[in-house]
């Protein structure tokens, strides 16, 4: 990486995002009122908030001691994304930049964009041109979706290998198997040819402009340069450093995978033999499909009822699971948002400095 121990200076001002606070809270009251059903109605369901409960009594500290290891583990890596897709990006500033954009997308109703914005203010701070910022957010994204995508294949094959029935979760791997692949050879060949881009531009124009008669931001969008500007700026990206990316971001997976392990291994107790390895990173593994319905923040109730019908449907008693679940998404939630609020603090009185201190100073009139 290159050397950056001098601030770069500022390349222009962090983006202002104006949140619609009509749309905030009505897509707030929406995303709350699914996770109350689903922790009220759901869950209950396929799960034991009461056995729950014993099971939690009876961890002792040495399991809390553990499970607060793998969760500073997951922290530690949860940085790495933005430092492999941004040559010359300091750890500190790529930690700050994810934690700060978990926090905005997770805790505000609609903050996705925002989020976005946000990360593209303080790539900008720390020196980071647009063309950058804007491939590497985009990269960063991609990549996140792809593992979601991608990682319940595995998760199918982990099922089958610990001695379970795969069942219906076959269908749901080969769906995403199929919707991954697809995704892949379509980023290549578009990356690898401007005319196949702009094919798909002239495509994208044909099928959606006639949804503009409803969805007045498709009435005049022209997909061409959209989407020869997207391969232009992950071009260089994308073939330089496309195995750092994905190994960062298979490490903020299975890192968080390893905070539900030793959840699961906490409640039911590291004397007993308990649920392998393999049926918890498949539960694991399949229910992230739940954080591609768009209803909650971060999956949070869809993920988790998927989690612990799964880990129940394979032998897991209903108390260890729902508790599990419960712990593990305490632990991986909570303190991400309070990370990420700090983080955002932090940065916004520095990045007020950084970009006061950028302003080019103001020309005296010369005396006539």
């Amino acid at each position: 990486m290159a050397d950056d121990s001098a601030p770069a200076p500022a390349s222009a001002p962090p983006t202002q995002v104006a949140l619609d606070k009509k749309k905030s809270i009505i897509l707030g009251v929406i995303g709350l009122a699914f996770i109350v059903l689903i922790f009220w109605k759901v869950i209950p369901t396929i799960g034991s908030y009461s056995e729950a409960l014993a099971a939690l009594q009876k961890m002792g500290w040495p399991a809390v001691f553990i499970i607060v290891v793998a969760l500073l583990i997951y922290l530690a890596v949860y940085g790495f994304p933005f430092v492999a897709a941004v040559p010359g990006l300091r750890y500190w500033q790529g930690q700050q930049i994810n934690q700060a954009a978990f926090a905005i997308s997770n805790g505000v109703p609609a903050g996705g964009a925002v989020g976005l914005a946000v990360q593209y203010g303080m790539l900008a701070s720390y020196g980071i041109t647009s063309a950058a910022s804007t491939s590497a957010i985009a990269v960063v994204g991609l990549w996140s979706v792809f593992v979601t995508l991608g990682f319940p294949i595995l998760g199918v094959g982990a099922l089958i290998l610990g001695g379970a029935d795969g069942g219906a979760y076959v269908a749901v791997a080969l769906i995403g198997f199929g919707v991954l692949t697809a995704a892949v050879i379509l980023l290549i060949m578009v990356v690898r040819s401007e005319s196949l881009a702009r094919k798909l531009g002239l495509l994208a124009n044909k099928v959606l402009h006639p949804f503009g008669t409803w969805i007045k931001a498709l009435r005049d969008k022209d997909f061409v340069p959209a989407i020869l500007s997207f391969r232009e700026t992950i071009y260089a990206l994308v073939s330089k450093r496309w195995a750092w990316i994905t190994l960062a971001q298979c490490g903020v997976f299975l890192t968080q995978f390893l905070i539900l392990y030793m959840c699961l291994r906490g409640v039911e107790g590291w004397g007993n033999e308990g649920t392998s390895i393999l049926i918890a990173f498949g539960a694991f593994a399949v229910s992230q499909v739940g954080l591609m319905i768009p209803i909650t923040p971060g999956g949070v109730g869809t993920v988790d009822a998927f989690m612990i019908a799964i880990l129940t449907n394979f032998g897991t008693s209903d108390g260890a699971a729902t508790a599990a679940d419960l712990v593990w998404r305490a632990a991986s939630f909570v303190p991400q948002i309070c990370i990420g609020v700090i983080a955002l603090v932090l940065w916004y009185r520095r990045a007020g400095r950084t970009f006061a201190a950028s302003k080019p100073a103001t020309e005296t009139p010369q005396d006539a």
